[in-house]
């Protein structure tokens, strides 16, 4: 299946058709590792002094916006090559000349797609994270699939803080929006970003309960960064982008198509610590990212419901599969393993905490020593994968925090 869209619009009266090419890529669910990096590829680092630097930083990000162009069947050794430090340009030179089709698509046709992609997102202020980038977020390179590229319209900065998906019914019921409104906010106070997918239903419920209370959520989309679907929620997505951020795989331009959402569900997962059901049907989509998480190792939690309307036969499978139940954000946090912060404390480390023996993460960090996962993984001994849901614990315990690129600094409890 080839990555390109063409979009006839109507003929207006008087004048030919427009046709508009846009492209889109077509991601698996299989991809490569995050790789340490020694300098940003995203579009937001363009700003280097020489024009030599700008060259190299446009081109490695074609590269790897390139890679997220080939088709579906050639994710696998795309995987393999990144995994192995084979530089984004000759993976794609390799499979382009390996793989024979009819008509071959040459690999310079594929990266003049690429780089227009990239100007498309400058035009509309839209930020290319690729994966190699130390922007790129931490949490979701952590799975087996991350795309090679997120685009982002908003503030890189919300990838960064611990996030909880919310997720549910797009025609939820008044009980079902109101708590995934209510549970979002809550959340959110505590300084959780909340996840969702901008649909209607109980995800636009839980972006509004966040922004309701000041907090920063998250969309991510079935379409490109640029086309809100649906289309009434463009009003809702601009807020979102002021203080979080509206994500996602598919270059600028892409329209919502059916099979992007069960793909983009992958992401909603791959970006949160956990992901809490919220009346969920038997053949509902919140399903799919339920077992995305699964399979990615993040918890997944549920709301029961109306046990007789049968709107929620797959929430209540989820819990009988062993699914927490949720009723408030508590159960959410407790879950976790985050301490719950003691407002009379202002966030201080009561005695009976500091009595406690030192957590063997935080020990081998220096206070104010600023490491990169890889580094503290390789201190630690633990995969990333185990080690970022202790980090991310160990953030809301204002034990550590986030110093920009994916790395986290021990902060001093002392004072």
């Amino acid at each position: 299946m080839q990555g390109i869209y063409v979009d006839q619009q109507n003929e207006k009266a008087g004048g030919p058709a427009e046709q508009e090419q846009r492209v889109y890529n077509e991601c698996q669910e299989v991809g490569p590792p995050r790789e340490r990096a020694a300098a940003a590829t995203s579009f937001s680092s363009m700003e280097a002094p020489g024009r030599r630097e700008k060259e190299a930083v446009m081109s490695s990000l074609a590269d790897y916006v390139a890679l997220s162009l080939l088709p579906l069947g050639w994710w696998r050794d795309i995987a393999a090559g990144l995994r192995s430090n084979e530089p984004p340009a000759r993976v794609l030179d390799r499979l382009v000349a390996d793989r024979h089709r009819d008509p071959p698509t040459p690999a310079s046709i594929i990266r003049a797609r690429a780089v227009a992609a990239v100007t498309r997102a400058a035009d509309r202020r839209i930020q290319a994270i690729a994966w190699s980038d130390p922007g790129y977020p931490a949490a979701l390179a952590a799975i087996i699939d991350p795309p090679p590229v997120v685009w982002l319209s908003g503030q890189p900065g919300a990838l960064e803080r611990p996030a909880v998906a919310i997720v549910g019914s797009r025609a939820g019921s008044p009980y079902a929006l109101s708590v995934a409104e209510r549970l979002a906010a809550d959340l959110a106070t505590r300084g959780v970003a909340v996840v969702s997918g901008l649909a209607r239903g109980v995800d636009s419920a839980a972006h509004r309960g966040a922004l309701g209370a000041g907090g920063v959520t998250i969309g991510v989309l079935g379409s490109g960064p640029d086309v809100i679907y649906p289309s009434e929620h463009r009003a809702l997505a601009r807020e979102m982008a002021i203080c979080g951020a509206v994500v996602s795989e598919l270059v600028p331009g892409t329209p919502p198509q059916p099979q992007f959402f069960p793909r983009r569900n992958r992401v909603i997962s791959g970006l949160v610590r956990a992901v809490v059901v919220i009346e969920a049907g038997e053949k509902s989509g919140s399903l799919i990212t339920a077992r995305c998480a699964l399979e990615q190792g993040r918890d997944v939690l549920a709301v029961p419901g109306n046990v007789l309307n049968g709107r929620n036969r797959g929430g209540h499978a989820l819990l009988r599969d062993g699914a927490k139940i949720v009723e408030t954000a508590d159960d959410i946090l407790e879950e976790l393993g985050f301490a719950l912060r003691n407002p009379e404390t202002g966030g201080r480390a009561s005695k009976e905490e500091a009595s406690r023996p030192v957590d063997p993460i935080l020990a081998c960090l220096t206070e104010g020593e600023v490491c990169d996962l890889d580094q503290i993984a390789e201190r630690t001994g633990l995969a990333p994968a185990r080690l970022l849901p202790r980090l991310f614990e160990l953030e809301l315990q204002g034990l550590v925090g986030r110093a920009g690129g994916g790395r986290f600094i021990r902060f001093d409890r002392s004072c």
